[in-house]
C-alpha cells in the first residue's frame, strides 16, 4: 500500500519559516515527479512546488518563487518543503502528492494532474 504522510505543520508569524516534510512509504517514486499543493479555506487547490525525483528538475509556483524550497533525501523516502517569508496569504492545508503526470506553467501558476495519491494534508497558518 503506498502512503503519503506530511508533517512539519504549524502556527508561524508573519516572516517566520517552516519545513514541511513528506515521507512516502510502498513506492520509491524513483523515476516521478512528486510535490506539493495547498488549499486555503474557499479556494481551490493549487500547485506550490514539484521535483523530478530522477533529474532534480524543480518547479515553483510564482507566488513562492524566492521563498519556498524544495528538496529530496531519496535515503529517506522524503520530499521537503522549506519555507521561509512565509506571508499571512500561504495560510492553507499543504498536501504531498504523486507522481505528477502533467505538469503546466502558466500567467505565473503551477497545475499538476494525474496523481495517483494524495497525503492527508497538514495545516499551515501564517499570523499577521
Amino acid at each position: 500500500e503506498v502512503q503519503l504522510v506530511e508533517s512539519g505543520g504549524g502556527l508561524v508569524q508573519a516572516g517566520g519559516s517552516l519545513r514541511l516534510s513528506c515521507t512516502f512509504s510502498g513506492s520509491t517514486f524513483d523515476d516521478d515527479v512528486i510535490g506539493w499543493f495547498r488549499q486555503a479555506p474557499g479556494k481551490e487547490r493549487e500547485g506550490v512546488s514539484f521535483i523530478s525525483s530522477r533529474v532534480g528538475d524543480t518547479y515553483y509556483a510564482d507566488s513562492v518563487k524566492g521563498r519556498f524550497t524544495i528538496s529530496s533525501d531519496k535515503a529517506k523516502n522524503t520530499v521537503y518543503l522549506q519555507m521561509n517569508s512565509l506571508k499571512p496569504e500561504d495560510t492553507a492545508v499543504y498536501y504531498c502528492a504523486a507522481p505528477i503526470r502533467y505538469i503546466q506553467k502558466w500567467g505565473g501558476n503551477l497545475r499538476g494532474n494525474g496523481m495517483d495519491y494524495w497525503g492527508k494534508g497538514t495545516l499551515v497558518t501564517v499570523s499577521s
